[in-house]
């Protein structure tokens, strides 16, 4: 209403209306009462959980620190301040931005976290003195391959692969990409830290590459499975050649269904297909991986662009890798073929003894043996071979998994150990969070005009998967191929009672000549060989005869209670067999001397 005042008679003077001044709109408010901005409920979980995952270990390297670098001791207690800070900003910053902030706080510690363990642990295990010990001779222009050093293995802490035959393997049986790295390397560090060095950065890029991939709320959680966790920061302080191909197949995994999109590579689909060669270059892991990509991708650009072009695009994908991985491999085949060509698939055909968490267990922990442990491998190829089938003719069902498939081979194998499973989970979570299942809608599958329905599918699996299980079932159940009788040697030495030798009796239930090797057991571990002292090398079909072994050392402790209980085991490598046999309880009579 306007305001008026009375000036004089007939006149009226009329006032400008009183207006408020102009007040910006606030902006809308959701019904929960956040800002628009808000973070996601699932992108602060996953900062949490990074940060939670963080305290893993912490505690252990601040007190190794606490003795012999009391200064990374006061680093590392500054990351509690860190990880505590990151703990109540991730439940309270209101913005996504601030959210990423905190995400970049929680990445940074864990990264300094890795270094500190690092410098407390860089020593490396087998892995890690045989690729330092290949990148001093790559340096002096010496064969890598083929060039047994079993000095390297004097040190306790480092571990030798025995095989099945009664002997270890002291050669370099990896791809040399790792290696070649750590050659500049060890012109500056002359010890096995050359080669940690080059596999704890690979893991560090690795982590920091997938962070930057990943989208906004999952950027966390890679921290958490690269470095939180506490499990692959061991691995490349032990300098595993696995983690230089890991760092290589986060650029290859993240969104490999867009690869080769509209049938042109590109110089992004070039990058990550010299990046696959390359990581076939640094570790036989990324093998296995390999052809289920390849499946994949022709899969998905057959279903887009029709078979003759998809064909093409998948063609020039293989060959970039392939090309890449001759590049690297190309100074050593022409230096000794033979020998390369060994060493490369060493790991495959070299029978080490048995290990791991898998079903070969059943015949090493659970029951007396096995006279066919060939059929583990037999069941992991068969399995492996079955998971391809599967993939290429329901890629639709299962190409959201297809970078978990290839390590549930391992399972079957007699080397089933949980780092061939853990060393590629980042690339689990690359595909969770950039490869949507909507991604394989239109991808192309064979027909199968008979196989129609759920039901008929299952079936169809099952028949794949089932000469892998039957393998397995008969590795399991055969019994062990000796018959042994042991009498152990007792006697008191110093302040413990134990074996100096145990006479065996053996007998061959097979028709096949068997060479037995003995090893003790307490536990999953098996001990260095045993000295055969008398009995024959060759064991006939159906025979017997009397072994005298003698352990390591010429002594091998044994409590009274037999807790945990100490095993004799007799293996042979051709056949693969294993028996496995109780050693008797030291008598009360034997007593150690004050």
């Amino acid at each position: 209403m306007a305001d008026t005042h009375e000036a004089g008679p007939g006149m009226e003077i009329r006032r400008r209306p009183l207006t408020r001044p102009a007040v910006p709109p606030s902006p809308p408010v959701p019904e929960s009462g956040l800002p628009a901005d808000a973070p996601r409920q699932l992108h602060r979980g996953m900062t949490l959980v990074a940060t939670i995952s963080l305290f893993i270990g912490t505690r252990d390297a601040w007190t190794t620190a606490m003795d012999s670098h009391p200064a990374v001791a006061g680093v590392i207690s500054v990351c509690y301040a860190s990880i505590l800070l990151c703990g109540v900003l991730s439940l309270l910053v209101r913005s996504r931005q601030a959210l990423v902030r905190v995400d970049v706080l929680v990445l940074l510690t864990a990264l300094t976290l890795v270094a500190c363990g690092y410098v407390l642990d860089h020593a490396g295990a087998d892995e890690g003195v045989l690729t330092a010990q290949a990148a001093s001779e790559i340096l002096r222009g010496h064969p890598v391959y083929g060039q047994p050093w079993p000095w390297l293995f004097d040190t306790p802490s480092v571990g030798v692969t025995k095989t099945m035959s009664g002997g270890a393997d002291y050669t370099y049986g990896y791809p040399p990409l790792t290696a070649l790295l750590a050659a500049p390397v060890h012109a500056v560090v002359h010890s096995t830290a050359a080669a940690t060095l080059v596999t704890t950065g690979a893991l560090a890029a690795s982590s920091v590459l997938l962070w930057f991939l990943l989208p906004v709320p999952w950027r966390s959680a890679a921290t958490a499975v690269c470095l939180g966790f506490g499990l692959l920061p061991h691995y490349a302080y032990s300098g595993y050649t696995a983690i230089t191909a890991l760092a290589l197949l986060v650029p290859v995994v993240v969104r490999w269904p867009a690869t080769g999109a509209g049938g042109r590579l590109g110089p992004g689909g070039v990058l990550r297909a010299a990046c696959l060669g390359a990581a076939c270059a640094a570790q036989q892991l990324a093998w296995f991986l390999l052809p289920f990509l390849l499946i994949g991708l022709y899969a998905l650009r057959r279903g887009e662009l029709g078979r003759r072009r998809g064909l093409a695009v998948t063609a020039r994908y293989a060959a970039t890798a392939a090309l890449s991985w001759a590049a690297i491999n190309a100074y050593f085949a022409v230096q000794q073929f033979s020998s390369w060509l060994h060493g490369t698939l060493l790991p495959l055909d070299q029978k080490a003894i048995l290990h791991g968490q898998g079903v070969m267990g059943i015949s090493y922990y659970f029951t007396a043996g096995s006279s066919r442990l060939d059929y583990y491998s037999y069941g992991s190829l068969l399995l492996l071979l079955a998971l391809l089938a599967a993939t290429l003719l329901f890629v639709r069902r299962l190409g959201p998994a297809l970078t978990v498939l290839p390590w549930c081979a391992f399972y079957l194998a007699t080397r089933s150990q949980d780092g061939y499973y853990m060393l590629m989970t980042p690339l689990w979570l690359a595909a969770v969070a950039t490869v949507p299942a909507a991604a394989f809608a239109t991808a192309w599958q064979p027909r199968l005009p008979r196989v129609t329905g759920h039901r008929a599918k299952g079936f169809l699996a099952a028949g794949l998967l089932a000469p892998a299980f039957v393998c397995v079932a008969i590795a399991a159940a055969s019994p062990p191929p000796l018959r042994l009788s042991l009498a152990p040697h007792f006697t008191a030495h110093r302040s413990s009672a134990g074996v100096t030798a145990v006479r065996v009796h053996a007998v061959n239930t097979t028709g096949t000549t068997l060479t037995p090797h003995f090893a003790d057991r307490v536990g999953q571990g098996a001990s260095d060989w045993w000295t055969i002292a008398a009995g024959p090398a060759e064991l006939a079909p159906h025979a017997s005869a009397d072994y005298l072994v003698e352990p390591p050392g010429g002594f091998l402790p044994m409590p009274a209670d037999q807790r945990p209980r100490t095993y004799l085991i007799a293996v042979t490598g051709t056949p693969m067999t294993i028996t496995t046999a109780p050693i008797p309880s030291p008598p009360q009579s034997v007593s150690p001397r004050d």
